[in-house]
């Protein structure tokens, strides 16, 4: 089977995200096997942030661990030395042997492995900026340096990420402005270029931008090519989450192909090209 890296529609190339470091819908999430074969092969791959009790960083979707891990209560009440003794669970909820890594042990694999020039690993911060003090900075920064060039930092918060960025040089930047509420005011008012307008000022510097699916197909539907007005300020535009391949996947996927998204976040990446085979 092909590899599930991107597709090719009329010219444009639309890259496929293995969401939370998955390639079909079976695996579990962020185990280091999938992301090295991800970087190894060229693709874009995204993993969840969260700060822990020591500043460091968790490689976690959720705030607290009884979901995700073996352990209990909240990461940011956890060090990081018992971070590293608890395992993953799978997608039912089965302990694996794959452990919780942190962002420096994730960095170091992405040392020790093959990186493909194209692979592209998103950070997806899930906090805001008032818990990154001098030391989560520093240890962001001492973590992501000798691997930032295959990396982008993306939050929905602009002084976020702007601090993270801010401490790591020639680190990609992303932005997500998916605010359900002012984006369905904007579709109501017919101002969804201001809406645009105002997610390009917000982090000016932004290479990505992140939108929640509905909002580029229901803009779409409006008559507004969301796509085509942030390509303008020199954006490019990733879609989230396409969860299943299924025939109404199917048509939402070609439609955000027709619409020249530039990548599509999905938990099923190998299920999806299979799909529109």
């Amino acid at each position: 089977m092909t590899d599930p890296i991107f597709f090719e529609r009329d010219g444009h190339r639309t890259w496929l995200k293995w969401h939370r470091g998955r390639r079909k819908a079976s695996d579990p999430v962020f185990t280091g096997a999938r992301i090295l074969e991800a970087m190894r092969l060229g693709a874009s791959i995204e993993v969840d942030l969260v700060v822990t009790a020591d500043k460091g960083f968790a490689v976690l979707h959720n705030l607290t661990l009884e979901r995700e891990t073996t352990g209990q209560g909240a990461v940011a009440a956890t060090s990081d030395a018992v971070l590293r003794t608890l395992q993953l669970r799978d997608n039912d909820g089965a302990p694996i042997t794959d452990k919780v890594m942190l962002l420096d042990d994730l960095c170091a694999l992405m040392t020790q492995g093959t990186v493909h020039p194209d692979a592209l690993l998103q950070l997806d911060y899930k906090e805001d900026e008032s818990v990154l003090d001098a030391h989560a900075l520093e240890n962001f920064a001492r973590a992501t340096a000798p691997v930032a060039r295959n990396m982008i930092v993306s939050s929905g918060s602009a002084a976020a990420i702007k601090l993270l960025t801010d401490a790591v040089p020639g680190m990609q930047i992303g932005f997500d402005p998916s605010d359900e509420d002012r984006f369905k005011a904007a579709l109501a008012a017919g101002a969804l270029q201001g809406f645009v307008d105002d997610a390009v000022a917000a982090l000016p510097g932004s290479d990505m931008i992140y939108l929640h699916w509905q909002i580029v197909t229901l803009s779409g539907e409006a008559g507004f090519d969301m796509a085509d007005a942030f390509h303008q300020h020199g954006k490019r535009v990733d879609a989230w989450t396409i969860q299943v391949a299924n025939a109404t996947t199917q048509a939402t996927v070609a439609r955000l192909l027709e619409l020249k998204v530039d990548q599509i976040t999905t938990d099923d990446p190998e299920g999806l090209v299979a799909l529109m085979a």
